[in-house]
């Protein structure tokens, strides 16, 4: 029998780079939260472990050895098999986490299949700095190298974001090298509740994305993204997605989102645009 996990689109509603390690790591400070778009992994039992890839983003992603669905499934365990299926909805290298969510995605369908327990955040924070908070799947500040993750005290107020990602990518060690500063200040030691979408964009206009400006300078259509964005009628807020290019606008409700994706897709037939709801625990 086939079993099924979502892999939703991971979100930094901010992202603040508070360091660097002696070894190169950057620290950060990030509000992460999840929509409700994203990647389908389904997986069934096999006599060899094996990934097919498919869905509409699925042209150039590889399905070898190097793939972070594989890689997951040898960590949860090297000597066990399986038939991998992952339906690829997301944009590939776009800041909203699509590899560390799939991969989080496999450990929790594979974990079930094969009746085993999840593996610590050590463990597979060797995938990448943003498997733990997909793995934990909630909203989160994430800090250190991604290995502190704290989920939220509260849900968050019903909210929409608007996706939109053009189709340029972006390389994150490229982001990195570009920052002009790597010890900026952190997010307020605690967050405050929000009841209502209005005061989340509020807070988060005292905030940042760090990487922002160093990934507009390499891809300067971001900018293009933000700015389209913005002016649609009840954006409460735009920024940039992890390192980009993906850009979210948070809006109110349902009705104001979809009429914002719609114009956007008319203006932009050649962008990636999805309204979504925020998940909220």
């Amino acid at each position: 029998m086939a079993t099924d996990a979502f892999a939703p689109a991971k979100i930094n509603l901010t992202l603040h780079v508070t360091g660097r390690r002696a070894d190169g790591y950057h620290l950060l400070d990030s509000f992460v939260a999840f929509a409700g778009v994203g990647d389908t992994l389904t997986v069934e039992a096999a006599d060899q472990l094996s990934l097919r890839v498919d869905g509409p983003m699925a042209a150039g992603l590889g399905a070898g050895d190097d793939n972070l669905v594989l890689r997951a499934a040898r960590l949860l365990d090297p000597d066990r098999a399986a038939a991998l299926r992952l339906t690829k909805r997301l944009p590939v290298a776009s800041g909203i986490g699509g590899g560390s969510a799939d991969a989080a995605a496999t450990l929790r369908a594979l974990a079930r299949l094969w009746s085993l327990p999840l593996p610590d955040k050590t463990r597979v924070l060797s995938l990448g700095a943003d498997v733990p908070v997909c793995l934990d799947g909630r909203p989160a500040r994430m800090r250190g190298v991604g290995d502190v993750v704290e989920p939220l005290a509260a849900a968050l107020p019903a909210a929409w974001l608007v996706l939109v990602n053009p189709g340029v990518a972006v390389s994150t060690p490229a982001v990195f090298a570009a920052l002009d500063r790597r010890d900026n200040p952190p997010m307020p030691e605690r967050l405050p509740d929000w009841p209502d979408a209005a005061s989340l964009a509020a807070f988060l206009a005292d905030q940042r994305n760090d990487m922002e400006a160093a990934a507009i300078g390499l891809q300067p259509v971001i900018e293009e993204v933000k700015t389209g964005l913005a002016s649609q009628p009840g954006c409460l807020i735009a920024r940039m997605s992890g390192s980009g290019a993906t850009c979210f606008g948070l809006f109110a409700d349902a009705a104001r989102a979809n009429a914002a994706a719609t114009s956007l897709t008319q203006g932009h037939p050649g962008w990636w645009i999805a309204p979504a709801p925020l998940l909220r625990s």
